[in-house]
């Protein structure tokens, strides 16, 4: 039988390691850098130089204003019979309104133009192409 070989002799593993370690970084492969996949054919020069824009005047000359506005949305009353009715009976104003206006639009409008709080407001197409809002007021008033 041989002899076991002393304990005291072996490198400890935290040695050996480091040891690797510099071998490899060491080594003809490590700093070299991968290559770029090229993905096509042709080759076009990359733009790198990125200037601040220092405009001599603004390319646009005014805010853009609001073409939806509360005179807009509220095109007129309707008079007709059937919107007197709903007046006298169910405490509702009838208006043409803008085809796209929406009902918080409708209501914000007709508090802004009349001074008058809407309970709710309904919509509806008519023929032709005009929208007509119901706005259902308080009884109170």
């Amino acid at each position: 039988m041989a002899p076991k070989a002393d304990a005291s002799k072996k490198a400890d593993p935290k040695a050996q390691a480091a040891k690797a370690a510099k071998a490899v970084k060491s080594g003809p492969t490590f700093n070299r850098k991968a290559k770029k996949i090229r993905t096509k054919v042709t080759f076009h020069r990359p733009r790198t130089l990125k200037k601040e824009r220092n405009p001599k005047y603004p390319r646009i000359s005014a805010p853009p204003r609001n073409k939806l506005d509360h005179y807009q949305i509220l095109k007129f009353p309707l008079t007709t019979e059937s919107a007197m009715k709903k007046i006298e009976d169910n405490n509702t104003l009838v208006f043409i309104v803008d085809l796209r206006a929406d009902k918080k639009k409708i209501k914000a409008a007709v508090k802004k133009m009349y001074d008058i709080q809407a309970k709710k407001v309904n919509t509806l197409i008519r023929a032709r192409w005009n929208q007509e809002g119901l706005c259902q007021v308080d009884s109170r008033l």
